[in-house]
C-alpha cells in the first residue's frame, strides 16, 4: 500500500497549534497562514527559486510541492538563498540574537526561541491522542522528550524571556515553546540537524513517500553566483514526476514507524519499519557487579540497546551480552582476570545449561511483561485497522502498538524455540575437553593409554 507522509509529529500533537495549514506546513513566516499563490509569490520575492518547475500546492497531505511539467530524475525543484534559513546565523542576525550574544544554548533552542519571537500570538491546545500509545516505547519516548523540553523550557523562561518582554509581547507558555521543537523536529532535514539546523521554507514542503527507497540524498548545499559566494538549498527529485503529481522524497529509510511517527506523524505499513528496542543493563545488585562491568565495557557497554525488526533475526550481540548478565554460579570462573581478554569470545557461545536457560527465562518474562502493559491486544489492534475511515491519529497509534507487540512475540516464541533445544546445544565445558583431546567429535570420551 502506498503511503505519503506529512510532516507533523507526536511532539506537535502535545502542543497543537489552531490553524491547521499553519501546524502542517510553517516556515517559521506568518505568511504561511496565507493561501499557496500569495505564498509563492512572497518566497520568490525575496529569493527563493522553484525554476517554474514546481509550485507550493493543497495536497492530500496538507501542503505539497506539485510539479509544473514532466520532470526527469535529479530535476533541480527548489533553491532557497540562506538568507531566508531559519538557523544560528538567523538568530544572531534577529533582536533576539543581541539578547543571546555568544550564549551556550543548543542551536535547536535558539532557533524556537526565533520561532517563538515570530509568531507569539498563535494559540494551541492539548492533545488526548497519546492515551492510545499506552504501553509503548513510543509513549515514554515522547513523554521523556516532553520532560527533556520542559527542562529547557523553565531555563530559558527565567533567562531569557521574563527579562526580554519587548522581543517576546504575548505570553509565551511551555505549550509555545513545546510547539516550536515540535516543528524543528519534523520539519528539519535529517542531515541538517545539531550544529548544522536550519528551516528551508519552501522545500520543506516536499512530502515522503515509501515508494521511493533510494538511500542517494534528494538535497544539497551549494554555491552560486560570483565564485560561488552565495550559499543555497536545492531540492531535487529522486524520481520522474509527470506534470501536475506531487513531489516525494523520502525522508530516512532507517527510522521505525515509532520514530516516524514521533518525528514526522505518519507510519509505514512496511514490516520492516516495526521495530522494538531492548534495553540490556548489569544490576548493581549483582554480586559480579564489577567484574561484568569491565567486560562490558570493553565491549557493548555499561548499557546495551538492541534494535529487533520484525522478521529479522536477532542482532549477533545481544546473546553474548545476555549471557554476561546472567553468568554466574559455577560458571562465574570466566569473569576472573585470567579469562578477561578473552571471556567475551567464550560468551559468543552457549556457556552453560543453567546459563542459557536463565537467558531465556529472562528474556521471556520482559517479553510478557511489556506485551501486558498494552491495553490491547494483536487481534483487536488489527480488527481496528481493518475498519474504514479510521482517524489518522488513531491509526498512527494502532500501527505503531501492533507492531511493537508482534515484535515481542516474535523474540518471545525465538527464546521460546531455544529453550526447547538447550539439550541439544554444546556448552563451554564440552568444547574445551575437545580442544585438550579428551573429547571426540560425536562427544565420546577418549581414554589414553599407558
Amino acid at each position: 500500500m502506498r503511503r505519503q507522509g506529512r510532516r507533523k509529529n507526536i511532539i506537535e500533537s502535545l502542543g497543537d497549534r489552531v490553524g491547521d495549514e499553519i501546524l502542517r506546513r510553517n516556515s517559521g513566516e506568518l505568511v504561511l497562514t496565507l493561501p499557496p499563490i500569495t505564498f509563492r509569490r512572497w518566497i520568490s520575492y525575496h529569493g527563493a527559486d522553484a525554476g517554474g518547475v514546481a509550485s507550493p500546492a493543497s495536497v492530500p497531505e496538507g501542503l505539497g510541492l506539485v510539479a509544473s511539467r514532466n520532470l526527469p530524475r535529479g530535476e533541480v525543484v527548489a533553491e532557497v538563498p540562506k538568507k531566508l534559513w531559519l538557523d544560528a546565523d538567523a538568530v544572531a542576525a534577529s533582536d533576539l540574537g543581541r539578547v543571546l550574544g555568544g550564549g551556550e544554548l543548543q542551536p535547536w533552542v535558539a532557533v524556537a526561541l526565533l520561532l517563538l519571537h515570530r509568531l507569539y500570538d498563535l494559540l494551541c491546545r492539548s492533545g488526548e491522542e497519546l492515551l492510545e500509545i499506552q504501553g509503548t516505547q513510543l509513549l515514554s519516548t515522547t513523554m521523556g522528550v516532553k520532560e527533556y523540553v520542559q527542562t529547557e523550557f523553565d531555563n530559558v523562561e527565567a533567562e531569557i524571556i521574563s527579562s526580554n518582554k519587548e522581543l517576546f509581547p504575548g505570553t509565551v507558555t511551555f505549550d509555545d515553546f513545546l510547539w516550536a521543537f515540535g516543528v524543528l523536529r519534523s520539519r528539519v532535514f535529517a542531515r541538517l540537524r545539531g550544529d548544522k539546523l536550519a528551516l528551508i521554507p519552501l522545500a520543506d514542503l516536499v512530502n515522503h513517500s515509501d515508494d521511493i527507497t533510494s538511500k542517494e540524498s534528494s538535497w544539497e548545499i551549494k554555491g552560486k553566483g560570483l565564485f560561488g559566494r552565495d550559499v543555497l538549498f536545492s531540492l531535487q527529485t529522486p524520481v520522474d514526476v509527470k506534470s501536475g503529481e506531487q513531489i516525494y522524497i523520502q525522508y530516512d529509510l532507517d527510522k521505525s514507524n515509532a520514530e516516524l511517527a514521533l518525528d514526522y506523524g505518519f507510519t509505514e505499513s512496511n514490516s520492516s519499519r516495526d521495530s522494538y528496542t531492548l534495553t540490556l543493563e548489569i544490576s548493581e545488585s549483582d554480586p559480579f557487579y564489577d567484574d561484568k562491568l569491565d567486560i562490558a565495557e570493553l565491549n557493548e557497554g555499561e548499557i546495551a540497546y538492541f534494535d529487533i525488526v520484525l522478521g529479522e533475526s536477532l542482532p549477533p550481540q545481544m546473546l553474548p551480552y545476555l549471557r554476561l548478565l546472567c553468568l554466574g554460579g559455577t560458571d562465574a570462573f570466566l569473569l576472573e582476570a585470567l579469562f578477561r581478554n578473552a571471556v567475551w569470545d567464550h560468551l559468543e557461545l552457549p556457556v552453560s545449561p543453567d546459563n542459557e536457560e536463565a537467558i531465556c527465562q529472562v528474556i521471556r518474562n520482559a517479553c510478557k511483561s511489556a506485551i501486558g502493559a498494552y491495553h490491547t491486544t494483536i487481534e483487536e489492534d488489527e480488527e481496528l485497522l481493518e475498519r474504514e475511515n479510521l482517524q489518522p491519529r488513531l491509526q498512527i497509534a494502532v500501527e505503531v502498538r501492533v507492531g511493537e507487540k508482534k515484535v515481542l512475540q516474535q523474540i518471545d516464541d525465538s527464546f521460546k524455540k531455544r529453550e526447547e533445544e538447550l539439550d541439544g546445544l554444546e556448552y563451554y565445558q564440552e568444547r574445551r575437553l575437545k580442544d585438550i583431546g579428551l573429547v571426540g567429535d560425536n562427544g565420546e570420551i577418549i581414554f589414553w593409554e599407558s
